[in-house]
């Protein structure tokens, strides 16, 4: 009698990994062309902080991804309704050398297409919200959104 395997379903890291380390703007940029062959790898800088993020599932899953997407589509609609001209930058690295670079979930870039876009939206999952504000205004980002628990703010 033969024994019929049973696959067990692959387990999903729920958590993210997040490491913070201190460093100048040459160390972020030196990680920043090692971690190029890395995706899903984060990097962020700001004030001597390099913040490297490994995103698990929760953070990258599903309802992270379709959030962003939906924010993303109705911000778009709301733009073309208006007779806004706009270029959606999504989740593209914006930087201020020496000072500081991060990468919104969402991003909107009024009238032309601009290295540090008008709008950034975080969608909030596992951590983030407002403690990420100083490095949004070091970038000089004019308007920064947050989606966290069903509100955007």
């Amino acid at each position: 009698m033969t024994q019929a395997l049973v696959k067990e379903p692959v387990a999903r890291e729920p958590l993210d990994h997040r490491v913070v380390v201190s460093g100048n703007w040459e160390k972020f940029k030196l990680m920043q062309q090692v971690a190029e062959d890395s995706p899903g790898l984060k990097l962020a800088y700001f004030a001597g902080a390099i913040k490297i993020l490994m995103p698990g599932f929760g953070h990258e899953g599903f309802c992270r991804e379709q959030r962003a997407e939906i924010i993303g589509y109705l911000v778009s609609t709301a733009l073309m309704m208006a007779g806004v001209r706009f270029h959606p930058s999504g989740s593209m690295t914006q930087e201020r050398d020496g000072v500081a670079s991060a990468q919104a979930d969402k991003s909107f870039c009024l009238g032309e297409a601009k290295a540090i876009p008008d709008l950034s939206i975080e969608v909030v999952y596992t951590s983030g919200g407002a403690e990420k504000l100083p490095r949004y205004e070091a970038l000089a980002v004019p308007e920064v959104w947050f989606w966290e628990d069903g509100a955007l703010k």
